[in-house]
């Protein structure tokens, strides 16, 4: 026997039973981000190596240990799947110009890779909703990206989600919190794990982050950059606070929070549940101003955040939001022979008018093919039989009972011409 292949570990199937749910949360999200006024950029999963050295920063855990890389053998480029959309949308923003005449909202969707342990909510490859504001400087647009995630979850139904706020200040301000921390976390340098001695030099803002709760004393007594912030950024964040508080969002100050990449400045931010165990974070974004001129772009400020996908599925799942799509409208059925190209005209016919059709295929009577019509949701079958096609007509029947009121509970036949008309309206009826 043939060896039995499987997927990839912690690389997962999306099967169609699960679809309709993923399908649910895409179209809203398509719709929520028109409604503020961010475009759809699509850029390619796969990006030279130097890309994300470059933008995301060589000593951080994603391009030491997680980025999938590989060398092209037909022409020796180094490639990687991508980690995180951010260094591609900027790299196209520069290559197009894309901000050479206005600011620019943009958002993507779609997978990303990363060589980690798989575990609930985190997986080798997952998916991202992904937005970024370029060329925007002041608080307001920090406020927009947090008052537009205010709004998806509740367009999503989701409740049990809490927001923090920090915020890293400018480089010279970092730069300062960076040598105090270090000189602190030295003092305790023999009570530190291996993975924050590894980063007490490299990346110390990291160590802020650890999960480790026997390092939680030493990182509670640490050095805060809040206390480092000059006069613009104190600003710039109290501004952001005050768009907030106006509108009504809820937040903390986590003084705590970080990001291990320098470019990152001024707000962060994430949107926070408890409700997923360790993996709680749904969404985290944050200002990046330096960041486009650092990849060779001219000066533009810049502010994004990345939501993982599957983390909000399993919310969704949680609340019971979980939509049984049908496949179709209309499942069609025939007898084979000469019954065969009238029950494809008919079904042309069903998806000129807009409706989704499923037509049977292969061999079965009658009784079978209706057993498969029920299973596939259908709101009604089109049956046609030797005597229907003789007449170009066709038989529909109510699949969902509804009373002796409802459209077709009782068969009736139709001429194939009106037979499009009859069921758009027979499904108009039933959805009022």
């Amino acid at each position: 026997m043939a060896k039995k292949l499987s997927g990839v570990r912690g690389m997962n199937d999306l099967l169609p039973a699960e679809a309709p749910l993923w399908e649910w949360f895409e179209a809203r999200v398509a719709d929520w981000l028109r409604s503020y006024g961010y475009q759809q950029i699509r850029t390619p999963i796969v990006e030279y190596t130097e890309l994300f050295v470059k933008g995301i920063g060589e000593v951080t855990d994603i391009v030491e240990k997680e980025m999938y890389s590989f060398e092209d053998k037909l022409n020796g480029e180094h490639l990687t799947l991508r980690p995180e959309f951010t260094a591609g949308v900027i790299r196209a923003v520069i290559e197009h110009n894309l901000t050479y005449d206005a600011p620019r909202r943009v958002w993507s969707m779609g997978p990303v890779f990363r060589h980690e342990r798989p575990q609930r909510g985190r997986y080798r490859q997952f998916h991202q909703v992904n937005v970024e504001a370029l060329g925007f400087a002041g608080p307001d647009i920090d406020a927009e990206l947090i008052v537009m995630l205010a709004r998806l979850w509740k367009i999503l139904g989701i409740e049990r989600v809490r927001l923090e706020l920090n915020c890293l200040g400018q480089a010279d301000e970092r730069a300062r919190h960076r040598a105090d921390l270090i000189e602190y976390l030295r003092r305790y340098e023999a009570q530190l794990d291996d993975d924050a001695k590894r980063r007490l030099h490299t990346n110390p803002l990291r160590i802020l982050d650890t999960k480790n709760p026997a390092l939680t004393e030493i990182v509670a007594g640490a050095p805060r950059i809040t206390d480092y912030l000059g006069t613009a950024s104190r600003a710039h964040f109290e501004g952001l606070q005050a768009l907030l508080g106006s509108a009504g969002i809820a937040f903390s100050v986590n003084p705590r929070m970080v990001r291990g990449l320098d470019y990152y400045n001024l707000t962060v931010f994430e949107w926070i549940t408890d409700a997923l165990g360790a993996q709680g974070t749904l969404c985290g974004g944050g200002r990046y101003d330096p960041l486009i001129e650092r990849m060779g772009g001219r000066p533009t400020p810049g502010i994004g955040f990345g939501m993982g996908i599957e983390r909000v599925i399993e919310l969704l799942r949680e609340a019971g939001r979980v939509p049984s799509a049908p496949v179709c409208d209309v499942y069609v059925l025939h007898q084979g022979g000469a019954t065969q190209p009238v029950a494809l005209r008919a079904a042309e016919l069903l998806r000129d008018a807009g409706l989704d059709v499923i037509l049977h295929a292969g061999e079965g009577g009658l009784k079978s093919q209706m057993r498969k019509a029920d299973a596939s949701g259908a709101e009604f079958a089109l049956i046609v039989g030797a005597a229907e096609a003789a007449q170009q007509a066709a038989a529909v029947k109510a699949l969902r009972a509804r009373g002796a009121e409802a459209p077709f509970a009782t068969q009736a036949v139709l001429p194939l011409a009106q037979i499009g008309e009859a069921l758009v309206t027979a499904l108009e009826r039933i959805s009022e």
